[in-house]
């Protein structure tokens, strides 16, 4: 096992992407929905953050896309989000504060 694989502070060894796969779906299997994977949740921290006002090249960095299209295919922010933003960045919205 690497060194680098190993908690300094509990000496237990990390877990596999494929263990830690398989624990967070168990566990997600009752949720509507469900059972999730590792790879939506990545997906829906992407939606999350890009809803909260991250710019594409801080997701494309974060999440490590190349290309815009690729990112845009996994973020997708909820209506909901799209009119929040908008009466936050709308000028004549931030006047009448």
């Amino acid at each position: 096992m690497a060194k680098a694989d190993i908690d300094p502070g509990s000496g237990r060894a990390r877990l596999s992407y494929r263990r830690a796969a398989e624990i967070f779906e168990v566990h997600t299997e009752d949720f509507p929905g469900g059972p999730f994977t590792l790879h939506q949740l990545r997906h829906s921290k992407l939606t999350h953050a890009a809803e909260d006002g991250a710019s594409t090249p801080m997701l494309m960095r974060l999440f490590g896309h190349t290309s815009v299209r690729s990112l845009a295919k996994y973020a997708r922010p909820s209506v909901e989000s799209l009119i929040r933003w908008q009466a936050q960045t709308d000028p004549a919205a931030r006047r009448r504060r």
